[in-house]
């Protein structure tokens, strides 16, 4: 089989129906037939905040995921996931990106030049205009790096990858949590200063074999917070399959103390509080969701046309739209579907 139908062969893949951890698994196995691939990164991604929310990692890269993460979130370098996710052409390698000369980069000299590594071939993977994955390829130290050709296949591979993506994180039913929130509070280089028992049992959950002291979507929060001082919350979907919303802020101590602090606090949401993310799951235009959103509130087609502007017809036809794209056939279905989680 040559190159092109083994690319063939995993474009296919993507629509296998596999979960996110079984895509990427298997992509990266097929992507090294068909390009040389040393070592590699591949996340989820929230599409709302285009923050990590799953990452598999190969070694070495594992062992210097603190100095990865501070980078990605505290330095200037080229090719950050978020310059790349709202970029034009999501997909670049360092080589590029520096116009030969790595050792421009930060991330290169700091993190990548230490482990032996040298290119790097970024790719942020958008389906529908919404980033749903981050694929970060690397190479041994060497003067050749990642050729046109193999960036123009991860290119052609990418849109594909994150549908794949965005089809395995589509929601079964979820009950109800039996473990309340918890909560983690860091200091101000985001070590962990204390930790309530339910924050333990989520971030097992993230992470079962803690490959840092945080888990890497934990991590992310927090870094965007000190970064922008904005609180972004995060959804992210458990190895057991349930979602939780991870959210920061900033605790001040007493006056004269001379710190600060940040508080994580994770928690178990429902369907039904996953808001628009239950939309992009199912690929639902702007316009589509725009009309479920009414319809899941139980507004009757004349009160959609009111409240929109639309014509009927218009707003029927985003109602079946939502109907193929959901897999139901009726009203009943497509409640029963996006609010409960039932597919």
């Amino acid at each position: 089989m040559g190159a092109a139908d083994r690319l063939e062969v995993l474009i296919q893949r993507c629509y296998a129906g596999l979960d996110a951890d079984e895509l990427r698994a298997e992509a990266l196995t097929r992507l090294r037939g068909l390009l040389t691939i040393d070592a590699a990164f591949f996340a989820t991604l929230d599409p709302a905040t285009v923050l990590f929310t799953s990452v598999t990692v190969d070694e070495p890269l594992g062992t210097v995921t603190e100095q990865f993460l501070a980078n990605e979130f505290g330095q200037a370098d080229v090719n950050k996931f978020a310059m790349l996710a709202a970029a034009p052409d999501a997909v670049s390698s360092l080589g590029v990106a520096t116009k030969g000369d790595w050792a421009s980069s930060a991330r290169y000299v700091d993190v990548m030049r230490p482990l032996g590594l040298g290119d790097e071939l970024r790719a942020v993977l958008r389906s529908g205009g919404r980033a749903w994955g981050a694929l970060c390829l690397h190479r041994e130290n060497a003067e050749a790096g990642f050729s046109p050709h193999e960036i123009q296949l991860v290119r052609r591979l990418a849109p594909h990858l994150a549908e794949g993506l965005r089809r395995g994180l589509r929601v079964g039913a979820v009950d109800q949590a039996d473990v309340g929130p918890g909560v983690v509070v860091l200091d101000a280089e985001l070590q962990v200063e204390s930790i309530s028992a339910e924050a333990e049992h989520w971030m097992r959950e993230l992470d079962p074999e803690r490959h840092a002291e945080l888990p890497v979507p934990v991590r992310a929060v927090a870094a965007q917070l000190m970064r922008t001082s904005a609180a972004p919350v995060l959804k992210v979907r458990t190895k057991s399959g349930r979602w939780l919303a991870i959210h920061a802020s900033v605790l001040r101590g007493p006056e004269g103390d001379g710190g600060w602090r940040t508080a994580v606090v994770l928690e178990a949401v429902l369907p039904t509080q996953l808001g628009s993310l239950m939309l992009d799951l199912y690929g639902l235009t702007p316009a589509q969701q725009r009309v479920t959103e009414l319809v899941l509130q139980g507004l009757s087609t004349r009160q959609i046309v009111e409240r929109l502007c639309l014509s009927p017809h218009t707003v029927q036809e985003h109602v079946r739209a939502a109907y193929d794209k959901v897999g139901v056939g009726s009203r009943r279905e497509l409640v029963t579907a996006l609010l409960r989680g039932s597919p």
